[in-house]
């Protein structure tokens, strides 16, 4: 009798690959929604585990919004050539300059929620059923309400009262015309799981999650990287800081921690301590109590 057992790492590692193939085996077109993220790069590398040795079968997809750290679209550009996949680039510049998006002014505007627009022309156009997402219920309270598959609309839209059970991992994914599902092999997962599983994996990642010194002003209790995007007031000052990123967004609106941690076993040891989640320095989860699920409701990832 063998005695076979799988750590934690492993157990949601073979879950989030089993919810890779179940995708591909009950959708027509599906995609990878890849933003350069730890979290996106953690699908990726499911993905490319869950078929090899043959290449990954969907095609990724990146909203991009024209305010990117310029390391995260470094890192996009090699990661997608090294793996040898079709990037789909939905571009927020377009809606904006085609009348579909209007674009924020003033001292905090950003372009996150317009994103949405954006995401949805895109899934149109190219006629996906399932965009498969990084996210994780741990992040943020209206990710905690999310399915494994989760269903959308003919309008892109998420009711989350209107989501099917998921028992003994039996998934359905039959959708209407127009419909589509958002996928997310990664909802079991806590930032400190997906740290562990990039330092047993050695995952790659861009220099940003990295301690590194960096331009930044004092905002939202935050420490905000300066950048050509972003108004500064007269009473914020431009300080040098050796920080990194807990999480990636637009420039705009994502906040730094200062820290140390320059390897993944420091990164690690750092997120064992933590008492903030990692989007606690995310400017747009702090316009309101519920701005997440608003915008989800709307069809964001």
């Amino acid at each position: 009798m063998s005695n076979y057992n799988l750590t934690h790492i492993k157990e949601l590692e073979a879950e989030a690959i089993y919810i890779l193939r179940e995708v591909f085996a009950q959708f027509e077109n599906p995609a990878i929604l890849f933003s350069g993220g730890k979290d996106s790069i953690c699908v990726a590398h499911l993905a490319k585990k869950a078929f090899f040795p043959s290449k990954i079968p969907f095609p990724f997809v990146h909203v991009d919004t024209g305010h990117n750290f310029p390391e995260t679209m470094e890192f996009r550009n090699k990661y997608v050539e090294e793996l040898g996949v079709k990037l789909i680039v939905g571009s927020v510049q377009k809606s904006i300059d085609d009348g579909a998006a209007a674009e924020e002014k003033g001292k905090n505007a950003n372009r996150n929620a317009i994103q949405t627009v954006t995401l949805l022309d895109t899934i149109e156009e190219h006629g996906f059923d399932a965009c498969i997402g990084g996210a994780r219920r741990d992040e943020e309270k209206a990710r905690a309400k999310e399915r494994f598959f989760s269903h959308r609309d003919e309008f892109g839209q998420w009711d989350p009262k209107n989501q099917r059970p998921e028992l003994w991992n039996i998934f359905n994914g039959k959708c209407h015309q127009g419909e589509n599902f958002r996928v997310f092999p990664l909802s079991n997962w806590t930032e400190m799981d997906v740290w562990q599983y990039i330092l047993s994996e050695n995952i790659a990642l861009p220099s940003l999650y990295f301690a590194h010194e960096r331009q930044v002003i004092r905002r939202s209790n935050t420490w905000l990287p300066v950048s050509e995007y972003i108004q500064i007031a007269d009473n914020e000052e431009i300080v040098t800081k050796k920080i990194r990123f807990r999480t990636l967004g637009d420039i705009t609106i994502t906040g730094g921690d200062e820290s140390d941690a320059d390897t993944l076993e420091k990164i690690v040891d750092e997120v064992a301590s933590a008492r903030q989640t990692e989007r606690g320095n995310r400017e747009d989860d702090k316009r309101s109590e519920t701005s997440m699920e608003d915008r989800k409701k709307q069809g964001y990832f």
